[in-house]
């Protein structure tokens, strides 16, 4: 059981003494008299068993008081936030979304246009990060999360098959015959997959394929997922890819699958909701709209 807190008022009043080292303007601020302020902070210290100001010609904090103020001033924001969410209701307010920033970049931003025109009622943040949100302190809805899973004590479902593919522009591909053309090409190397045993390098795929690397391979590196996809697109050279970053550069053209290889792994995006929010007609409503959208990817 949680121990008994103190009074709220005289925590108050601490608050506001704290800040202004002054009970007469802590008053001013609480709209009460000077002597009340300092009757609650009497009472508070003696709850607590702490001096929490040194009174003097000046006021001052107790090293206790220095030490445990942030965390109360904490605490009232996060109380402020609950009773404006209390006030608004968790469902009236926008739909938070935090994913990967290449995830938004290359596949989810080209479609939102299509889910605000079905709901335009509905008011979308988009929160790119590669940070994990904690959805048990931060105001997030749904993730989306790229891994295998299982993402423990969260709603998960996997949003598209992945496999790792071999792209190029048109231009570069059209003088791709076999893979040992590859050694004489320059290869892009994404160094955000270094982590990704499942994730091949070109000497390892390139043995995968058979070819016998004979020559030192000329590599360009890049620390991004999303600048590999421009560079390719702009001609820079050839790189294996998450397929499901650049199924619409294959669609429309701009990128070529080349010598139709792939490699299938475990690694997926999912889309993860807790399950204090599964309720929430936004949430459903967000769900379903692209559970449909990765449908008619397929």
């Amino acid at each position: 059981m949680l121990k008994r807190l103190p009074s709220l008022n005289a925590l108050r009043a601490f608050d506001a003494a704290a800040r202004h080292l002054s009970f007469a303007r802590a008053a001013e601020e609480l709209h009460v008299t000077p002597a009340a302020v300092s009757q609650l902070i009497k009472l508070l210290e003696e709850e607590l068993g702490q001096v929490l100001f040194k009174r003097g010609k000046v006021l001052t904090l107790s090293d206790a008081a220095s030490a445990a103020l942030p965390l109360l001033r904490e605490g009232f924001e996060q109380l402020q936030r609950a009773a404006d969410r209390l006030r608004l209701g968790i469902d009236n307010g926008p739909l938070v979304l935090s994913t990967p920033p290449t995830f938004a970049a290359r596949w989810l931003i080209a479609r939102l246009d299509d889910f605000q025109l079905q709901h335009p009622e509905i008011e979308l943040r988009l929160l790119a990060t590669r940070r994990l949100v904690d959805f048990t302190v931060e105001d997030v809805d749904i993730a989306v999360r790229f891994g295998s899973g299982p993402f423990e004590g969260l709603n998960s479902e996997k949003l598209l098959p992945e496999a790792i593919i071999p792209v190029a522009s048109a231009d570069l591909a059209s003088k791709i015959n076999s893979a040992e053309d590859l050694q004489t090409c320059t290869l892009l190397h994404d160094e955000s997959h270094d982590w990704d045993p499942a994730f091949p390098d070109w000497s390892v795929w390139l043995g995968s394929l058979g070819v016998k690397v004979e020559r030192p391979l000329r590599i360009r590196h890049f620390s991004d997922a999303n600048l590999v996809i421009q560079a390719v697109t702009a001609g820079l050279g050839i790189a294996l890819v998450w397929q499901s970053l650049v199924s619409d550069d294959l669609k429309n053209g701009r990128l070529v699958r080349l010598l139709n290889k792939s490699v299938p792994t475990n690694q997926s995006y999912h889309l993860i909701i807790p399950p204090n929010r599964m309720h929430l007609q936004k949430v459903m409503v967000f769900r379903e709209w692209i559970l449909t959208q990765v449908i008619q990817d397929q």
